[in-house]
């Protein structure tokens, strides 16, 4: 069941387009302030608009309109942001994201069996070592 966040106008309120419901897709608003991204949730999840900041971790809200979700979510960063502070957490600069590239050498008999492996289930070695790294990271620590 989904529950609607009580909110105030936010003082400062971006620019938004509105389109149909249907017709909505993710879409990305940046600028002097942290970015964000409005997606349309399906009727699985809920129905509406989800609001998410990539660069503050767990920053989500949600809104039957766009405009209700950015309004929804910019509380949602306020608080976020609060939190932060009082916690004496840094707080990440706006649009500060990485890149997502990195080069890693690795020792040649490594190399082989990771090519190796790569044409036997038929994809590239890129592909075959970022899903190795991501079923890594999604494994319990122990």
């Amino acid at each position: 069941m989904k529950t609607k966040a009580k909110h105030r106008p936010a003082a400062k309120a971006p620019t938004t387009r509105v389109v149909a419901r249907e017709r909505v897709a993710p879409y990305h608003v940046g600028g002097d302030d942290y970015p964000f991204i409005v997606r349309p949730l399906t009727a699985e999840e809920g129905g509406g608009y989800l609001i998410e900041f990539p660069d503050l971790p767990g920053c989500i809200s949600d809104g039957e309109t766009v405009e209700e979700a950015i309004a929804n979510g910019m509380d949602a960063k306020r608080a976020w942001l609060t939190v932060a502070k009082q916690e004496g957490r840094p707080l990440p600069e706006p649009g500060e994201q990485l890149s997502g590239k990195w080069v890693q050498r690795v020792p040649k008999s490594l190399h082989a069996r990771l090519v190796e492996r790569a044409a036997r289930e038929g994809v590239s070695l890129n592909m075959l070592v970022v899903s190795l790294i991501a079923q890594g990271l999604g494994k319990p620590s122990k």
